[in-house]
């Protein structure tokens, strides 16, 4: 068997899109959704992991950028594996804690970002008539792992069923 140069194995290597997100809730178990400007669904806040960033680092930027909220990220809860879906690419989304926020915090966000129309509170059964299926299953397990102090290892945000040794 030949083996291909370095360089073009480290060429060939598949390559992942890559988002991370913040989840933030009420003490109610409610979570904060975007509203966006660019598409009809909803979303926690965060985005996509820019080149030579850490997923943490682009979660607490995106919560900064979107929201103009700076504190620091909690607990990892959940990776989530994300199949091909159109013409966005395989990928992985991270969740990573932003603990409990107020009502009256919520009232107070004034978001200068172009991409958010406007955020809110909302059960996990309001969630799911705004956020795509994957995001609300991702936000269910998240709201659980949270629960549980543990991260989860999800696919298409339901924890896998992958038996580790």
């Amino acid at each position: 068997m030949d083996l291909l140069p370095f360089s073009e194995y480290a060429a060939s290597l598949n390559r992942k899109r890559t988002a991370a997100g913040v989840l933030l809730r009420d003490d109610r178990s409610r979570v904060l959704l975007v509203e966006t400007t660019y598409k009809p669904e909803w979303e926690i806040p965060g985005g996509a992991v820019e080149a030579e960033e850490a997923p943490w680092v682009t979660a607490a930027r995106e919560l900064h950028e979107e929201l103009g909220i700076t504190r620091p990220l909690g607990t990892l809860l959940v990776i989530d594996h994300i199949r091909t879906q159109g013409v966005m690419p395989e990928g992985l989304a991270f969740v990573f804690d932003g603990g409990l926020i107020t009502e009256d915090e919520v009232r107070g966000i004034q978001s200068t970002d172009p991409e958010i129309q406007s955020v809110g509170l909302y059960t996990l059964g309001e969630a799911e008539t705004l956020v795509k299926p994957t995001l609300h299953a991702r936000i269910s397990t998240a709201l659980r792992a949270a629960d549980n102090g543990a991260t989860v290892f999800c696919e298409a945000g339901h924890p896998a069923t992958t038996v580790w040794n």
